[in-house]
């Protein structure tokens, strides 16, 4: 189905209303002028009420397990009464900082068994996400299951339909989706503010051994401290090797590489921003140039995908980027790239850049009036730098994360639909773990984002 275009009226209405908005700027409060074409714009959010008591359970209480717990129950109504993990000292540590009464266990299927669990964290390896997202579901919990959602682009189908046979709420754990600078983002987008979308690019760099996965392995981890038989699920036996286990991410058996872990975050807030149901070719080529500790992912990956023309957008190319070694800081953004100009989205702020607008250069009235000029003088030109409008979170914001929490408790509690279902984690997974694939077998691949296969 063809997209209705944005017009160029359409356009131009937008860019007036920005700048009368300007103009009157001193009249609005949060709107505040900061330099010379640049102004900045507070974004806001609801306030928050506390509701019934949802109690909750974190099933792998590692690094990302714990950040999401201590996320959770920072929103008003949630508390925390279970624990699970296959390594005994993140169930100690479970016990002091939550407190020492909270359940804890090995068998991530005790939890689900518990009838004073109303949701749970899935905040496992990415190997385990399908089967104890499907698990509880099937037992009646509402699950926030770490992105990638899946481990192999075969798992995502069996996840959509637990969630749609149970009713169940669901929520990928992509906890940037939720942010005000994605919501600011897909309203401008919407608005034709860079006019019509052509390209997008995103770029995650890190630079240092923790960012590159190198985790700490606890003094005491051996088989009597860790449930390795457990860890490894259907993936070949093997004798208990401690970097497999608390660096997983280095690993196919067990993660999905940067792709899984970084490109994924890109495509849920691009997928949120254009309404895209996701590319159907992706193309990718990288490295391992630097980390030589026996992982066997790459620490560099370069990304090339192609969305086709939907109802919702036009036809448009995504470049994304990760690199493990960079030398200069740590970074991230996302780009999108129209006619009329672009938009550096992150999560707490968005930079609208608009780009002077130029006559057709075989307007006759412009040639008239150019020649006219010539004769009389030569008048230089200055150059110009774009109109800039940058979106920043009002003050006392609690963060993406805090409001991915918030949209999947309130879930829970009215039944309304999540930001991030599974049917858009999946949709937002595959493209980033067709990335390993093309990387790995060398070649690009076909894929339908509508009907959710390959393309043969």
């Amino acid at each position: 189905m063809s997209r209705k275009p944005v017009s160029q009226n359409s356009r131009r209405k937008f860019i007036s209303n920005v700048a009368q908005t300007v103009v009157a700027s001193a009249a609005i409060p949060g709107f505040i002028k900061a330099a010379e074409g640049e102004y900045y714009e507070a974004m806001k959010r609801e306030q928050y009420a506390a509701n019934d008591n949802i109690q909750i359970a974190v099933i792998g209480a590692g690094g990302m397990g714990t950040a999401d717990a201590d996320t959770a129950i920072s929103v008003p109504g949630v508390k925390i009464v279970a624990a699970c993990d296959l390594y005994d000292g993140r169930l100690i540590a479970a016990k002091e900082r939550y407190g020492k009464d909270i359940f804890t266990t090995r068998n991530y299927r005790e939890i689900l068994g518990r009838k004073d669990i109303d949701a749970v964290i899935v905040a496992t390896p990415d190997h385990w996400h399908k089967d104890i997202s499907v698990d509880a579901m099937n037992s009646g919990k509402s699950v926030y299951c770490e992105k990638p959602m899946v481990h192999d682009v075969s798992e995502g189908a069996a996840v959509v339909d637990a969630q749609n046979r149970n009713k169940a709420i669901f929520q990928v754990g992509s906890q940037g989706l939720s942010s005000l600078g994605n919501e600011k983002a897909k309203e401008l987008l919407a608005a034709g503010a860079i006019g019509k979308l052509n390209y997008a690019e995103g770029f995650w760099a890190r630079n240092s051994p923790f960012g590159a996965w190198q985790y700490d392995i606890p003094a005491d981890a051996s088989e009597k401290t860790v449930d390795w038989k457990m860890f490894l699920n259907k993936y070949p036996d093997r004798p208990f090797d401690a970097k497999r286990f608390f660096r997983w991410r280095c690993y196919k058996d067990y993660g999905t590489g940067v792709s899984g872990d970084l490109f994924v975050h890109l495509f849920s807030s691009l997928h949120f921003i254009t309404g895209s149901a996701g590319p159907d070719k992706v193309m990718a080529t990288g490295g391992l140039r630097f980390w030589k500790d026996g992982r066997e992912v790459p620490d560099i990956l370069l990304g090339m995908f192609d969305y086709p023309e939907t109802n919702k957008h036009p036809a448009f190319n995504l470049s994304l980027r990760v690199n493990f070694v960079d030398g200069t800081a740590d970074n991230t953004y996302l780009r999108l790239v129209g006619n009329e100009g672009s938009m550096n989205v992150e999560w707490e702020k968005v930079v609208l850049t608009r780009n002077k607008a130029y006559a057709a250069a075989d307007d006759p009235l412009l040639k008239t009036k150019q020649v006219k000029e010539d004769a009389i003088l030569y008048e230089r030109k200055k150059m110009i730098a774009p109109d800039a409008t940058v979106f920043k979170s009002e003050e006392g914001y609690k963060g993406a994360h805090f409001d991915h929490f918030y949209n999947f408790f309130k879930g829970i509690r009215t039944g309304t639909a999540v930001t991030e279902d599974a049917l858009f984690g999946y949709r937002a997974a595959a493209p980033a773990l067709l990335c390993n694939d093309s990387y790995f077998l060398e070649k690009a691949i076909q894929w339908d984002p509508v009907k959710l296969k390959l393309k043969t």
